[in-house]
């Protein structure tokens, strides 16, 4: 097995005897460890605190830039949806995961499959309501801001 699977497997175990759930992940650029992450749910009550996101946070200070294209991400599970899309929007490219979401289903943590489930459907047919409540000019639009600041 990879080394660098095996670091992020072993983060992983090691949450686990923490208190934590079975996720751990190592971010590599050039073959060289450049974060790493475990779930901390538990530590912090913070939703977002999936080792993969905390792995990207981490890289993205240490490195100063937004862009991870250059590295890779070995992760103890297969991505949450959250997760994956924080790795499309830094621009990753690979990613490589020991337990799928299968996996991670029967051991009682069902709720990536579901997100994925989920986001497959229909906006309108889907577990939240998501509305589109348009800007009715009442206020600034943002997004017509940005482009004329992106000019």
């Amino acid at each position: 097995m990879d080394t660098f699977m095996k670091q992020a497997i072993q983060l992983a175990l090691d949450n686990v005897k923490q208190g934590g759930q079975p996720f751990g992940a190592v971010l590599v650029r050039d073959n060289e460890v450049i974060s790493d992450g475990v779930n901390e749910l538990h530590i912090h009550f913070d939703i977002s605190g999936h080792a993969e996101l905390l792995a990207i946070r981490r890289a993205q200070a240490k490195l100063q830039k937004l862009d991870l294209s250059d590295c890779t991400i070995y992760a103890s599970g297969e991505p949450c949806s959250m997760c994956l899309t924080a790795m499309y929007f830094a621009g990753i490219k690979t990613v490589y995961y020991a337990a799928s979401v299968d996996d991670a289903e029967k051991a009682g943590l069902g709720k990536s499959k579901m997100i994925y489930l989920d986001l497959a459907k229909e906006r309108n047919e889907r577990e939240i309501n998501i509305i589109h409540m348009p800007n009715d000019k009442s206020i600034a639009d943002p997004m017509k801001q940005w482009e004329e600041i992106q000019k």
